[in-house]
């Protein structure tokens, strides 16, 4: 006959045994009321970006297909601590611009992740950090040698939270943080509590940007637009209740030249940069190699004038959704400026396809070598449309474009001998 305290233990085995595979296995306890919209939340426009049962919506960073471990767990997305710094990422199949985002999550002890957002994918971007702001994930309590900017909650290496105003649950619960992204004003939130805000593309934003981390990512926190991504950083986490509600672009005027110096631009190569009574100039320098100056900021969807006027040479160029893939290389589409003969208007291709659009010969006339002249670039979606001197040149259709985002940079062509001024540059974002 079995004694009392063998029933005790063997009871108190039977409910261990039972217990705690439940608790390890039951990481999003709860499920059937996780991973879904109020009445008024779908009222208000929030999309969930996870369906708690699959990975539909996801895929590979740089990908056509998810291949990288994670997995789904009772409702949860879960990264399976495999990843590296570079390797283990997952992003949305959809681009968003300006948005609320919300989700739980649950690191494990020393744990270490990431949401990021406006993530490009081109192959020249082998990680998607170094074009992504990141929402940095980790406990800090269990994870050495942190620097401030590496800190829960953080943007990371650009703001760090307010002191005092963070309050995070222990590894193994559950926390719930919010992006807001609204034209360029950010807030961070944590547990229902706001612990950072500032201005993206600000003169602040910019000297954080190229005075740490970011000063060798050209393109970092540029975009206005990407995929959302989620970081397995090597150690497991968990994610539910990701959703995100989608908030209006607003349209502005902007002058990108001054007339006083080059403030908003930045220069890349030897070639020369200069203003000069009230003018930009572009000249060729000793090396006589390509030049660009490039605004600093994204223009995706825009109308632009601008006055040219072609001193010598005058093979140039304004450069649309581009983007520096090195520090003298421009990659995007170009809106031709040559001399009389060579496509002034037309669109080329600075990688892969070459000319778009050449300009018909008897178009080549408009034209006014020596003289100013006035170039409109409009670009919506994947449509380019060109006029010169209120003659219409292009109007080209390409997907390829309509795929694409960046900057608008002027350009030196190499060869030197080339001089070229610039005036009443003025945009209106579309």
């Amino acid at each position: 006959m079995e004694s009392v305290k063998g029933k005790m233990v063997k009871a108190v085995f039977i409910v261990l045994s039972v217990a705690l595979p439940a608790l390890f296995f039951s990481s999003c306890a709860g499920e059937s009321k996780q991973n879904r919209l109020t009445t008024k939340e779908i009222a208000e426009g929030w999309q969930l970006l996870f369906d708690g049962k699959t990975l539909n919506g996801w895929r590979d960073y740089n990908g056509t297909a998810l291949a990288t471990p994670w997995h789904v767990v009772n409702g949860c997305i879960q990264a399976k601590g495999e990843g590296s710094d570079e390797s283990g990422y997952i992003v949305t199949e959809r681009q968003y611009e300006n948005f609320i985002l919300s989700w739980d999550f649950k690191l494990s002890k020393g744990g270490n992740s990431g949401m990021l957002y406006h993530v490009v994918e081109r192959p020249q971007f082998a990680v998607p950090y170094v074009t992504g702001p990141e929402y940095q994930l980790i406990d800090d309590d269990n994870f050495e040698g942190l620097e401030p900017w590496q800190k829960m909650g953080v943007d990371y290496a650009m703001y760090t939270p307010e002191a005092g105003r963070m309050k995070v649950n222990p590894p193994g619960q559950w926390n719930t943080a919010r992006i807001v992204f609204d034209n360029g004003h950010v807030e961070h939130w944590m547990n229902g509590v706001k612990i950072l805000e500032f201005e993206a593309w600000t003169d602040d934003w910019f000297e954080r940007k190229n005075s740490g981390k970011w000063a060798g990512a050209p393109e970092y926190g540029l975009a206005h637009k990407g995929v959302i991504c989620l970081q397995d950083h090597g150690y497991p986490a968990s994610f539910r209740n990701i959703k995100i509600k989608e908030l209006p672009r607003k349209t502005a005027e902007a002058e990108l030249f001054n007339g006083v110096n080059l403030d908003g631009w930045e220069a890349y190569g030897t070639e020369l940069w200069y203003v000069q009574n009230g003018l930009l100039v572009c000249e060729s320098g000793p090396d006589r190699k390509y030049g660009y100056l490039a605004t600093r900021t994204y223009y995706n969807d825009f109308d632009l004038s601008v006055d040219f006027k072609q001193e010598a040479n005058g093979n140039s160029g304004v450069f649309i959704r581009s983007f520096i893939e090195e520090d003298v290389k421009v990659n995007g589409w170009q809106v031709e400026v040559a001399p009389p003969g060579h496509d002034t208007g037309g669109i080329y291709e600075s990688y892969g396809r070459g000319w778009l659009i050449q300009i018909p010969d008897e178009k080549e006339s408009v034209l006014r070598m020596g003289e100013w002249n006035t170039m409109r670039i409009r670009v919506e979606g994947n449509n380019v449309k060109t006029w010169l001197n209120g003659q219409e040149m292009a109007d080209l259709t390409d997907d390829r474009i309509g795929a694409g985002q960046g900057r608008i940079a002027l350009q030196i062509h190499d060869g030197g001998g080339i001089k070229v001024a610039w005036k009443n540059l003025k945009l209106t974002t579309l």
